[in-house]
């Protein structure tokens, strides 16, 4: 009876409460879509293997190089010192040069990292004699510890991410629907170009948070702070996520039948993961703090570089380093960020839902991105995940947009790295990407409106004539980054209207919450 009630009704995965796992993979492998997966996996493995035959950030560029060199060096460090000096500054550990400067689970990943090399090839990590080494063995074997990460950590959370959502939207998604979304989360160009381009292991943290949010979704509330722990302490750039899982998981709780009992139990786990990450550093509150102090590098400033948020493109017109102190900076930037991501968060505690979680991540992601402190140009990867996953819910036109405008944020970057070829290239394949039947459909819901179709014209003509001017023209001596200036402020532009659409949709969301608990009082 059970069974046949569950037929009738079919409720969406904002509306699900629990799902059984094993009922959810014989849907999926019914529905033939493990082929689809791996196909689309496959495609886009071939597609990281492309962008690794390319250059990478400071390449042939004495004396620091550049990110390829960090994570070199710190397999360098951890492979060759004891666990007690890898965040310390000794004779053998000059932190000036590229200090680890990320929580403990990095440390470890670079660690095993290096071994896999030291085992091929001694000398690509042998200590201060390696530095700056640029073999083409070396780099075969660098770019193979990142492919190898992206296989087992993030390919695996996308399909987890999968078989839960689609598990428990069960009137929705066909398989046309599903492939898409699935090579949308799986092609992200940002990703691709800042991890097998670029070089770098976001593919690790978001992978684990990606993992933590299916685990959410599927009522796994344990599994999710373990996992969401692992990727705060993989990067700490994850705690962009932080207020999301705290409203969700908190709100969540208090609709329990003991909540204190509850919030207990994630607390444990909570520390619980952190103890066992940090217990090497536990043994002294002096390491503790020399550790914790390598995590927040304040004396950076409030931005580096060019980077599409409030604080730098601002600065055109009101010079922020000059008017303040860092302290003061401090302050403004964590007052800025709290109010922002304040709204999403109360929504999550006053009415959770699965869908409101989601939003609840992007939400709370771009306040990070656009008002905090010491924000990166790649740091636009961690909104890109959460508006990936929600790509069957948001507007295909701002779904497009947003990717388009991040990739345009990090083209600087990435010009100077060299990779403006592969860059065009997956541009070009995002395009095609969202013009694609099932892409294509989902846009034209919303181009009924000739002023969107207008703004989408005038919004891609103005990229178009950027990036013309960013690889043709030079700059006048007198304003050398004009153009990233240009770039910066026209992507800003794009990601608050953007914020402020998608906090008004998650807090519409309160409505249909308040609506269907009425109709389950009335059952």
């Amino acid at each position: 009876m059970e069974k046949k009630q569950r037929k009738k009704i079919k409720k969406p995965i904002s509306e699900t409460e629990s799902n059984d796992l094993d009922d959810i993979s014989c849907l999926f492998f019914q529905k033939g879509t493990m082929g689809l997966f791996l196909l689309i996996s496959i495609f886009s493995l071939l597609l990281r293997v492309a962008v690794s035959l390319h250059s990478y950030s400071g390449a042939g560029t004495p004396p620091k190089f550049g990110d390829f060199e960090a994570q070199r060096h710190w397999m360098e460090i951890t492979t060759n010192l004891p666990i007690k000096d890898w965040y310390f500054n000794t004779t053998n550990n000059d932190l000036s040069y590229w200090g680890l400067d990320y929580p403990p689970l990095t440390a470890y990943q670079s660690y095993f990292h290096g071994l896999f090399l030291k085992h091929f090839d001694p000398n690509s990590v042998s200590l201060f004699t390696s530095r700056g080494y640029e073999t083409h063995f070396g780099k075969l074997l660098m770019r193979w510890t990142v492919l190898s990460s992206d296989l087992l950590i993030f390919f695996p959370a996308v399909l987890y991410f999968v078989l839960v959502y689609y598990g428990g939207n069960r009137s929705g998604g066909n398989k046309s629907d599903v492939a898409w979304h699935i090579a949308v989360i799986l092609i992200n160009p940002c990703l691709i170009l800042t991890d097998h381009g670029h070089f770098q292991y976001n593919c690790i943290s978001l992978g684990l948070t990606l993992g933590a949010v299916a685990a959410v979704l599927s009522q796994k509330d344990l599994l999710a702070c373990v996992l969401f722990c692992l990727s705060l302490n993989h990067k700490q750039m994850s705690a962009y996520y932080a207020p999301a899982f705290f409203s969700h998981l908190f709100g969540s709780c208090l609709r329990r039948k003991n909540p204190p009992l509850e919030v207990l139990k994630l607390g444990l786990a909570v520390l619980g993961t952190f103890a066992i990450v940090w217990w090497p550093y536990l043994h002294s509150r002096d390491a503790f703090f020399v550790v914790l102090s390598r995590l927040a590098p304040f004396e950076r400033g409030i931005y580096e570089d060019y980077v599409a948020n409030f604080w730098c493109s601002t600065s055109v017109l009101i010079k922020w380093k000059r008017l303040f102190t860092t302290n003061s900076l401090r302050f403004l930037s964590l007052v800025a960020t709290i109010l922002t991501f304040l709204p999403s968060m109360i929504q999550q505690i006053w009415s959770p839902s699965s869908k409101g979680f989601l939003y609840g991540l992007l939400n709370s992601s771009l306040a990070f991105y656009l008002f905090s402190f010491q924000v990166h140009e790649k740091s636009i990867l961690l909104p890109l995940l959460p508006a990936t996953l929600l790509a069957m819910e948001l507007p295909g036109v701002l779904s497009m947009l947003s990717m388009h405008s991040a990739l345009l944020s990090m083209f600087p970057l990435l010009c100077r790295d060299k990779m403006a070829v592969p860059y065009m290239a997956l541009y070009m394949l995002s395009i095609l990407l969202y013009l694609a039947p099932c892409g294509k459909q989902h846009i034209k819901k919303h181009l009924s409106r000739s002023m969107i179709t207008f703004s989408i014209v005038i919004s891609y003509l103005c990229s178009l004539v950027l990036h013309i001017i960013y690889l043709t023209i030079r700059p006048l001596e007198k304003y050398p980054f004009l153009f990233e200036a240009m770039i910066m402020n026209f992507c800003f532009s794009h990601f608050l209207a953007f914020t402020v659409y998608t906090n008004a949709k998650q807090w519409m969301l309160s409505r249909q919450s308040t609506s269907r608990d009425k109709e389950k009082k009335l059952d």
